[in-house]
């Protein structure tokens, strides 16, 4: 509608705006494609399973096995973005939390923490470059060593909500279904 009415809405602009929509959106489905495929691949191979198995015959506490899915998701959020990472990892991850009692809910939203750090944790996070193409003229070390707050941040932020579950599950615990 702006555009409209700023009149700087030609044919040619709406195609290259429709084609650009198209390109995104054959991307996303693309994605979403292959992480189903490969859903029904982890299905159909019992790694959940399989990893449950792992964790029980070690016996590994729970903790810990939530701490060493948040460092594959860091890992990962260095080199991968957010929509690919959780679609691949999820299917495998996710039988594994309910196995060990843990709340859906705050695995979702620990998830989503934990992809966040690794998107903008040193020496790669892959939105560190998209905010160096935004802004060419300041360095690549600038941005990390301004990030780096935020990086702390994230940190606490995910400790207290690995020490204290309850938090993060008040607001969902307030919607009635």
């Amino acid at each position: 509608m702006f555009a409209l009415a700023r009149r700087s809405l030609s044919w040619g602009v709406l195609r290259e705006v429709l084609l650009e929509s198209a390109r995104t959106t054959s991307m996303l489905f693309m994605i979403l494609i292959g992480a189903l495929v490969f859903a029904n691949f982890i299905n159909f191979t019992t790694m959940p399973r399989d990893l449950q198995h792992f964790v029980e015959r070690f016996a590994v506490h729970p903790m810990m096995v939530v701490a060493a899915m948040c460092a594959i998701y860091v890992i990962l959020g260095t080199a991968m973005e957010e929509l690919s990472m959780i679609l691949l990892t999820v299917p495998v991850f996710f039988p594994l939390v309910v196995h060990l009692g843990f709340d859906p809910v705050w695995f979702g939203i620990l998830i989503v923490i934990v992809v966040q750090i690794g998107l903008i944790s040193p020496p790669v996070g892959m939105n560190m470059f998209v905010v160096k193409s935004m802004l060419p003229r300041i360095s690549t070390g600038t941005i990390f060593r301004g990030v780096m707050p935020f990086v702390v941040a994230e940190i606490v932020l995910l400790g207290i909500i690995i020490a204290f579950p309850a938090i993060s599950l008040i607001v969902p615990g307030m919607m009635k279904l």
